[in-house]
């Protein structure tokens, strides 16, 4: 499969003033204005075949949203290129911006006042999408997202999730190739979120869309993405598939036990670390190679009513990982 999105060596640094505090650091700045320099992102490298969909994680100011910006054409890197969808983002012009969307959860396109289906109709005319392509689009994200009874209602009648939903359609009304996403359930309640991650699996099977995702969310991760791009400060620190990272940050794994007959901790103990005990429940971790030797030794020596084997939460592994960058 060809690639849909190649970054090779992106680079985002900032002229930022400096200024003492108090009038006589105001006055000096003005003065004699100074400067230090800030790498918002710092040589990240790396590429995304057509068809897939990646996360995109780091902590807050790790440099995301400003590498999603160059990609999409909208900052220009201080140094580095990029191709994305077989053209230039920032001398790609028009054609370019046909093949993608850029979804940003904490902004809306959407006109306040006006019912969504306005929005529907002036991103018609900007992308030069047929009315027979626009009918049959229209109708498709109005069913997958349901959204028969909102379209003409004023946006500010809308709901926060309600408000998402139709962000997306609008934003998909041209059928874009790649789909850049940063945070496209922040704020939401957990039903919408699951009605984000549905239709956005069941757009990419449709369409064959590629999509970068950022999310806070580790469920939105999960189920979207298979592979990770982990980035802080400004620095790529993990590209691969979300299970390797698991197996190489946590080398355990959790049994999860409830029992029908009590047993003491100290007993536990002989099969594992007990991470948690509130009888009937028992939480050990082992190492994860031998979570099946010791998952048998339980169901044979004491009375195990119910038993799973488990990694532990991504939430826990992302975390350990960013730890990693503040510490390198």
């Amino acid at each position: 499969m060809p690639n849909a999105i190649v970054a090779a060596g992106l680079s985002k640094t900032y002229d930022v003033k400096v200024r003492e505090p108090g009038i006589a650091g105001a006055l000096a700045a003005l003065a004699r204005p100074r400067y230090r320099q800030v790498r918002a992102v710092q040589d990240v490298s790396f590429s995304i075949e057509s068809g897939d969909a990646v996360a995109f994680l780091g902590p807050n100011g790790a440099g995301k949203t400003t590498t999603l910006k160059m990609l999409t054409g909208l900052l220009f890197p201080s140094g580095g290129s990029a191709q994305v969808a077989g053209c230039d983002p920032w001398t790609g012009g028009n054609a370019f911006r046909r093949r993608i969307a850029f979804v940003l959860g904490n902004k809306q396109q959407l006109l306040w006042d006006l019912p969504p289906e306005e929005t529907f109709r002036l991103n018609r005319a900007i992308y030069g999408v047929s009315a027979a392509d626009f009918a049959s689009r229209r109708s498709e994200l109005v069913t997958l997202l349901a959204l028969g009874e909102i379209v003409d209602k004023p946006t500010r009648q809308l709901s926060l999730g309600e408000r998402m939903k139709c962000e997306l359609a609008a934003a998909l009304l041209h059928q874009p190739e790649v789909l850049f996403l940063d945070e496209p359930t922040l704020g939401l309640d957990l039903e919408a979120q699951q009605t984000i991650r549905d239709f956005l699996g069941t757009y990419r099977e449709r369409h064959g869309a590629t999509i970068l995702l950022t999310s806070h969310y580790m469920a939105d991760v999960t189920a979207l993405a298979s592979r990770v791009l982990i980035i802080n400060r400004g620095r790529l620190l993990y590209d691969g598939e979300l299970a390797a990272l698991v197996a190489r940050i946590a080398p355990i794994k959790r049994i999860e036990l409830v029992l029908s007959e009590p047993a003491s901790r100290s007993r536990l103990a002989e099969y594992g670390t007990v991470a948690h005990y509130a009888p009937p429940s028992a939480t050990l971790e082992v190492p994860r190679e031998t979570a099946t030797a010791a998952s048998a030794r339980l169901l044979a020596d004491l009375a195990v009513a119910d038993l799973s084997i488990q990694d532990p939460p991504i939430e826990e592994v992302i975390r350990i990982a960013f730890g990693e960058g503040e510490n390198g």
